[in-house]
């Protein structure tokens, strides 16, 4: 018998049909009716015959004609929404779509896998298994490790051993002994009452590589999750269910333990959950709909899954892989402006940067020369103005290799740093198998990411703020040979005078974010944890400030392209035409 399962004012409802031919408004108003049964007030109608609604479905929130039947426009357990006339939207109301659900509009679930061990996950891998590209398995050796990780557990539960977190409360009431006929119900209240954060809930994409991340750090075998429970997360991994995340509350240590909770929340089956199939709804429904059933912890597991710095560092992971894109654009956008304010390629020479060779500055002195410099492409714009009596170029222009430097060598340290703990153990206590024992340690505190993060965030930063400048010469026309604003009908037209200032406001609101989060500490639980990292705002606000000089650079290519139009018919680089090309292939020339 087909059953969809259907949200109305809030609540999810299972509404069975035993007839083929029933309709969309049979589900509409019967999952009403459901609705209203149980209410004193019967929901606020006067009668339900009368209450006028519209079904959508959760899945790209698609309007469903009243009149279709269901199994035709709806495929069996689907979920869709009764939206009723009239309702204004509550204040807690969590759409069904999450912001940056265009990233699943057209989700397919994926063929290939990647293998986990624990060891050798990369940034890069982590983006792809976010963006849905990859499903997970475990390697053997993983499965293994895995295993006699748990036997250690299993022989201090028989034992009867006090060890933190296994028989003992957490935190302050670490030294409170649990009886054994409630560690199970330890790990539970363990993650709910950690449930605590707060915020919009992580995008889908972020969401899957926080998942697969623990799931990697599980694997290495120093968590003591049964193979059975990592195995029942993975499954829910590769439905690409997940669970509600909200981005704020984690101050980084002990590890990020809000964040990470609500991630394991949901894999009991609590709390909100999302997938392609269904929007937001009910755990417990998302997980069904997908053929799952809700993780039960053993003990131990509960702060397994949550004790761990994957919040940041899978943020991080992003931020890093972002930066190195928009670092290597930066080159390509700086050529393009240098060309259109007719600048010299003489400062990019290799014995220059041969005499101060930061690999970074000797990387983007290359780029430079391989952009403007080259007998197989010469420019027509550069052979213009071959002669003149120009003796060198504003800094903005002539220092790239030695600003843009310093961030690819900032990027690439911040990049090492988040890949060795994308494949470290962040628990507490850890298990040794090997020893036969658990230890507690430290290894959940997320300085080390919190760190390189801010760091990231202020390298990152300056090439937004020498491209704002480099703005600044292309729209001023006592900077350079070219109409003011680069608009031809100036007055009648202010060009790109706003857009400059959008760059200016930009780069400013940077210049705030830029402050280190990892500079301040909170003591916490009773002072039992009286140092943390704050490394969640450090993630946060590096992705913002990245978000800006992607914004901020793109503001200087669209300038870019507009100035070379009035150099024209005078051509540039064969390279740097090209880029001229993508960009008119969806911008137009602004007249």
């Amino acid at each position: 018998m087909p059953r969809y399962t259907v949200h109305v004012r809030g609540e999810w409802l299972a509404v069975p049909c035993r007839d083929a031919q029933l309709t969309v408004g049979w589900l509409g108003r019967e999952a009403i009716k459901r609705y209203v049964k149980n209410k004193p007030d019967n929901g606020g109608f006067a009668s339900v015959d009368d209450v006028r609604f519209l079904v959508r479905r959760c899945k790209g929130l698609g309007l469903l004609d009243d009149e279709d039947l269901l199994q035709v426009a709806l495929e069996d357990n689907e979920f869709v929404e009764v939206v009723i006339e009239g309702d204004a939207m509550s204040p807690d109301f969590i759409p069904s779509q999450p912001e940056g659900v265009y990233l699943y509009s057209k989700y397919r679930e994926p063929e290939k896998y990647i293998a986990l061990d624990g060891d050798s996950l990369t940034t890069e891998d982590l983006v792809n298994l976010g963006k849905g590209h990859y499903k997970i398995k475990l390697t053997p050796t993983a499965e293994k490790k895995v295993q006699k990780s748990r036997e250690v557990i299993d022989s201090i539960i028989k034992e009867k051993t006090v060890v933190y977190g296994i028989t003992t409360g957490f935190g302050k009431f670490a030294r409170t002994i649990i009886p054994v006929n409630k560690l199970e119900e330890l790990q539970v209240n363990l993650v709910r009452s950690h449930s605590s954060g707060v915020g919009k809930p992580l995008i889908p994409e972020r969401c899957r590589m926080l998942l697969a991340l623990r799931i990697n750090v599980l694997a290495k075998g120093y968590s003591g999750i049964s193979l059975e429970t990592l195995k029942q997360v993975i499954e829910v991994f590769n439905a690409s269910c997940l669970p509600y995340v909200p981005e704020k509350g984690t101050v980084g240590a002990s590890g990020d333990l809000a964040p990470l909770s609500h991630l394991a929340l949901g894999l009991i089956g609590e709390g909100k959950m999302w997938s392609p199939k269904s929007g937001w709804a009910d755990a417990k429904y998302v997980l069904e709909a997908h053929g799952l059933k809700p993780v039960v912890l053993k003990p131990k597991e509960g702060l397994a899954l949550i004790n761990g710095t994957q919040m940041i560092t899978s943020l991080g992971c992003e931020a890093v892989e972002r930066a190195s894109a928009i670092a290597r654009q930066a080159d390509i956008v700086a050529a393009l402006t240098l060309e259109v304010l007719k600048g010299t390629t003489k400062a990019f020479d290799t014995d220059i940067h041969g005499v101060r060779p930061h690999r970074g500055q000797v990387e983007v002195a290359f780029r430079f020369r391989s952009l403007l410099d080259s007998d197989h492409h010469p420019s027509e714009i550069a052979e213009s103005h071959r002669f003149c009596d120009r003796v060198q170029d504003a800094y903005t222009l002539r220092c790239c290799p030695q600003v843009h430097g310093v961030v690819n060598d900032t990027i690439a340290f911040v990049k090492n740093i988040i890949t060795t703990e994308l494949n470290s153990a962040t628990d507490n206590p850890m298990v040794f198998a090997s020893r036969g024992e658990t230890i507690s340690g430290g290894n959940f505190h997320g300085e080390y990411p919190a760190k390189a993060l801010d760091y990231l965030a202020i390298g990152v930063h300056e090439l937004a703020a020498i491209s704002e400048r480099r703005i600044e010469r292309l729209c001023n026309p006592s900077l350079s040979e070219l109409p003011a604003f680069l608009v031809a009908e100036g007055g009648l037209n202010s060009g790109f005078m706003i857009a400059h200032c959008t760059a200016a406001a930009l780069v400013s609101e940077n210049k705030a974010l830029c402050h280190p989060s990892s500079v301040d500490s909170l003591s916490t639980s009773a002072a039992t944890e009286d140092h943390v990292s704050m490394g969640g705002w450090a993630a946060r606000k590096a992705l913002r400030v990245i978000e800006h000089v992607e914004q901020v650079l793109a503001i200087e290519l669209l300038a870019a392209c507009q100035g070379i139009e009035f150099l024209r018919p005078l051509r540039t680089t064969t390279p740097l035409e090209k880029v001229y090309d993508l960009v008119r292939s969806v911008v137009r020339f602004g007249k």
